[in-house]
């Protein structure tokens, strides 16, 4: 299972920490090659490897899009709706991320490495929460 251009530039290329001046907040996130795809700080805001801002997902697990509109939420029991509310998937609490159908779509290890359903190393998002690391690599909100 590859991830898409988008995802794969938005979380991984959004979310890996790199661009404009890091803080020590913000995490990094890479490819499966190590290359930087963005970072996401630790107020959610989500930013690709140039720089450009790609989102943000709230605390409260609301998710928005770089132009503010709703997009999704993550629930605290690692449940994901879209913004019309409809059921996408979830990440089991030992990092297991399903679709909506139960399908097993891959995993997010606590140290944050990123495995696709095949058992593929796919990324990397080191000190990002597992959930939104979930929404980053593995669903197409932002």
């Amino acid at each position: 299972m590859k991830l898409s251009r988008r995802i794969f530039a938005w979380v991984l290329a959004g979310a890996v920490l790199l661009g404009t001046a890091a803080t020590a907040s913000a995490q990094r996130m890479s490819n499966s090659s190590g290359s930087n795809i963005g970072r996401v700080e630790s107020d959610g805001r989500v930013y690709n490897s140039s720089g450009s801002n790609m989102g943000r997902i709230e605390n409260g697990g609301r998710i928005y899009n770089s132009s503010g509109s709703y997009v999704g939420k993550v629930e605290s029991d690692g449940r994901m709706y879209n913004s019309s509310g409809s059921y996408i998937g979830r990440v089991e609490s030992d990092g297991r991320v399903y679709n909506s159908s139960g399908s097993y779509m891959g995993r997010v290890e606590s140290g944050g490495r990123i495995y696709n359903s095949s058992g593929s190393f796919i990324g990397e998002a080191r000190g990002v929460d597992t959930k939104k690391a979930a929404v980053l690599f593995f669903f197409k909100l932002i």
